[in-house]
């Protein structure tokens, strides 16, 4: 058999595995330029088909080489989401969560990397039965698996596929043609969906559909004709430019959905109903139309509206600047995590930038933080910025303005303690300095030989860990319980041989891990501070819109109560 009768044979076996299965795939591409919401697409398109009554699932694929996001640069390509199994993800993957009310899995992200590391093993296992392996057709075939696989795992009735990158890029043409394999095969259960840039210069003064027109011949030349066309606008689109889409871009005028800017995210999923999307998507894959139930959407939408007492919060962190410009992605989830609380807690969230070197450069800065009612040391990893991030842990605990840490932020804030209260001056955590003679922060021991190799991918304690709450806490009271889960992404934790002195010096471990060698959550009594209290866990990656986290939630009711006194 030649190697092109071997590749057709191989395509018609991995492809029949769809045919039983009555699933149905939609696939979100990207037009024109990145950054126009493919993500909040994928999670809206997946909101409003679980407000039909079908379940759902979502992945998403990353065109990066790297195996997974734990390794990526946050200022360029945003914040790095960890699930419950330790994968460390794309941010949209965080969206998708949030949006459809679901818990996904290393199963729900690929790279480019994982593809081909996947490809390569197998091969190396002599798992294609010493066959040539190409990258066409295996590549598509392994990334259809993939998608077939967690759709399965889900016993999803829809799966919705985010497809990174802009089409036209050579990143991503392997999984455009995954699509088109599975399009061709079964067209009836597969369905694509672009997401296009409509601008309006503000030297021309209309809606100009030519970028959008060239990226659907972009994607026709890899042999896809999108379904539907979300035209992401400024404002709303107006029928001339719809017809004008349909005309050129072939699809009809009624698959033209108008996405223009809104005030909040959680308003997009209405916005796609206002344009009849989800029947337009089941009319498509031959599905029984069911009624639509997003009640729940406008209760939230209308709240978020309503608002009018503010709060403001500072995030104080590093990872902000690229080039001239506010990268706010790399702390995506907790600026969410911010709005649940304060859509619970009725107040809206002003959020203001602080990069923490501002306060190594010019220390008299630090009193402006007393124009904030809350402070919020997120995540992060290096030295840049750490004296500010101190100084301003210790001038919130000083002042009593609320303070949150987060990770990094909790282990700075043990140090801010050491130095200040216990009068080690020189504590420190090793992260930063590996000779300091009062290590209050400490590398775990397990990971000094993947520091000692350079193994830094996937290295931390990534994913969902137990902690024991103490009673009478603050933390024991936000939860209502003894016991919880929570997702980690770190390495050093706070050195056992200081937990005793830094108890009786009066700062509470509220938290711990069963065993009770590691600091999970600390925090200062409520007769002392308002709110002065650090997780080593991420409790951002487990917030939603419906359900805020009841520590951002405390944390924004002790900035509500800061901002009425």
């Amino acid at each position: 058999m030649s190697p092109i009768a071997e590749s057709s044979e191989c395509l018609i076996r991995v492809l029949e595995l769809l045919i039983s299965m009555e699933r149905k795939y939609i696939f979100v591409m990207g037009g024109v330029m990145s950054g126009v919401g493919k993500g909040v697409t994928t999670s809206s398109i997946g909101a409003i088909m679980k407000g039909r009554g079908y379940n759902v699932t979502a992945l998403k694929i990353d065109p990066y080489v790297n195996v997974d996001a734990g390794t990526m640069n946050p200022t360029e390509h945003g914040e790095v989401f960890v699930l419950n199994d330790g994968d460390e993800t794309d941010q949209d993957i965080g969206n998708y969560e949030r949006f459809i009310g679901i818990t996904l899995s290393r199963d729900n992200y690929m790279t480019t990397g994982r593809v081909y590391e996947s490809v390569i093993h197998r091969e190396r296992n002599l798992e294609y039965g010493g066959k040539c392996v190409q990258v066409v057709p295996h590549i598509p075939l392994e990334v259809i698996d993939r998608i077939i696989r967690a759709s399965n795992k889900a016993k999803a009735d829809i799966t919705v596929v985010e497809i990174g990158g802009t089409v036209g890029e050579y990143e991503n043409i392997l999984f455009l043609e995954a699509i088109r394999l599975m399009k061709i095969k079964y067209p009836d259960d597969i369905l694509t969906v672009m997401v296009s840039y409509v601008p309006m210069p503000n030297k021309i003064g209309e809606m100009k559909t030519k970028p959008t027109q060239h990226a659907v011949r972009t994607v026709n030349g890899a042999g896809i004709q999108p379904d539907i066309i979300i035209a992401r606008s400024e404002i709303p689109m107006d029928a001339k430019r719809k017809e004008k889409i349909s005309l050129f871009c072939n699809v009809s005028e009624e698959c033209v959905i108008s996405a223009p800017d809104v005030e909040t995210v959680y308003e997009v999923p209405l916005n796609f109903e206002r344009d009849n999307l989800s029947r337009i998507i089941l009319k498509k894959l031959g599905l029984k139309p069911k009624s639509t139930d997003l009640k729940e959407w406008r209760t939230l939408v209308e709240k978020i509206k309503n608002v009018n007492e503010k709060v403001k919060i500072g995030i104080v962190g590093k990872y902000f600047g690229t080039g001239d410009f506010v990268l706010s992605d790399a702390y995506i989830s907790v600026i969410e995590a911010i709005k649940h609380a304060s859509y619970k807690a009725e107040v809206k969230a002003e959020i203001d930038w602080i990069n923490s070197e501002i306060f190594e450069k010019e220390p008299k800065k630090i009193e402006n933080l007393k124009e904030y009612h809350g402070i919020i040391v997120p995540g992060g990893f290096g030295s840049r910025g750490i004296e500010g991030k101190i100084s301003t842990i210790k001038f919130c605990r000083e002042n009593k303005i609320p303070y949150f840490g987060l990770c990094y932020g909790m282990q700075l804030m043990i140090v801010e303690f050491a130095r200040n209260i216990l009068k080690l001056k020189d504590a420190h955590t090793t992260e930063i300095d590996r000779k300091t003679k009062n290590p209050v922060i400490d590398i775990m021991l397990e990971q000094k030989k993947n520091l000692k190799d350079n193994n830094y991918g996937a290295t931390m304690r990534l994913g969902a860990y137990p902690a024991n709450l103490k009673k009478g806490t603050i933390a024991h009271k936000a939860y209502g319980k003894e016991k919880i889960s929570e997702r980690h992404r770190h390495r050093w934790e706070v050195n056992p041989r200081y937990i005793n002195k830094i108890e009786k010096a009066g700062l509470v471990f509220s938290g711990k891990s069963p065993n009770r060698k590691l600091m999970e959550i600390a925090e200062l009594p409520k007769s002392e501070h308002p709110f002065f209290l650090g997780t080593q866990f991420h409790p951002e990656f487990k917030s939603s819109p419906f359900e805020s986290h009841p520590l951002f939630y405390e944390f924004i009711k002790a900035a509500k109560n800061k901002a009425t006194a």
